[in-house]
């Protein structure tokens, strides 16, 4: 099979008839399921879903009791897919499905591992949308070293090797791109794609999921960092703090013992307040080391520790 194009959604009841007929007219010539993943709707989605499959036997659909967001969908997406490339897309309508063939051309004859869609004119919101999408791409490129220009689009295709080989929870589906460079897929691009206004209902994102986005960067990082070692970035952090506490404190107690010898008007260490911030970075030193080891044993004892991508054997 050449194409699993798996299709999260949530309340698009109206879109889907219209969508499914877009992907079978833009994908003539190509063999392909298609993968609908309910993330819990409330409205009638499951109804229209379950009216398809009489009509298309190249469809699959998950439907969950409830809303786990967008990373849940896909995650059990990748899991159901077969196809020898994997196409991500949304159910509103604004990605176009006559963009695939070319993403599709782009992993077989160039040999990239995934592209990426970029949306350079946007059909959103100019302040709701664009500039912090804007400023969001920005950080990711500078945190994750991935040249892309919109790294949350939800137009993505994936060599099937990518997807099964990659973990998605939480909220990581923004960050597919940087969990495929972690797992050795570094070959990643992108391609301009048409953007189109939402037809039906209203957005499922508001203003926070930026916010939420730079904090899993933020974890996401850390991780592919220090996930394996975090006694590196602990216990180095709580040796130079316990190391910058005790020369503060050696410092000031021997100025003090120093003044007093020569007879020089001196304040009482404890009168100071350097002195208690040297003792608030020893304790922190501490504090920070132990976190450091327990980690570390944490680390060791985990069950996927010694899990690593395998390219090829002879």
């Amino acid at each position: 099979m050449d194409l699993s194009i798996i299709i999260p959604l949530y309340n698009e009841a109206e879109s889907l008839p219209e969508l499914k007929a877009w992907i079978e007219k833009a994908l003539e010539g190509f063999t392909y399921e298609l993968i609908f993943v309910d993330d819990g709707s409330t409205d009638e989605s499951w109804s229209v879903i379950s009216s398809f499959p009489a009509q298309t036997g190249h469809l699959k659909a998950i439907r969950f009791r409830r809303n786990y967001g967008k990373s849940a969908a896909l995650y059990e997406g990748f899991a159901a897919a077969e196809g020898d490339i994997v196409v991500t897309m949304d159910a509103d309508l604004q990605d176009s499905p006559e963009e695939i063939p070319e993403m599709v051309r782009m992993i077989r004859e160039e040999g990239y591992d995934l592209v990426s869609g970029w949306k350079q004119k946007r059909k959103d919101n100019a302040l709701t949308k664009n500039l912090p999408s804007k400023l969001y791409n920005w950080t990711a490129r500078k945190v994750t070293g991935i040249k892309l220009h919109d790294m949350n689009c939800g137009l993505k295709a994936y060599r099937k090797e990518v997807v099964k080989n990659i973990e998605v929870y939480g909220e990581m589906h923004r960050y597919i791109p940087y969990l495929a460079k972690n797992a050795g897929f570094t070959k990643i691009g992108e391609k301009p794609v048409h953007h189109q206004k939402r037809k039906y209902g209203k957005s499922k994102f508001g203003l926070n999921r930026f916010v939420n986005g730079l904090l899993d960067l933020m974890s996401l990082w850390f991780l592919s960092r220090f996930g394996g070692k975090p006694m590196h970035f602990f216990g180095t952090s709580g040796i130079l703090m316990f190391l910058v506490g005790f020369v503060m404190t050696v410092w000031i107690i021997a100025e003090k013992l120093i003044n007093q010898a020569n007879g020089v008007k001196f304040r009482p260490v404890t009168d100071q307040p350097l002195f208690y911030l040297s003792l608030v970075a020893l304790v922190l030193g501490v504090i920070l080391f132990l976190a450091g080891f327990i980690g570390e044993m944490v680390s060791r004892s985990a069950v996927g520790r010694n899990n690593y991508q395998i390219k090829d054997r002879i």
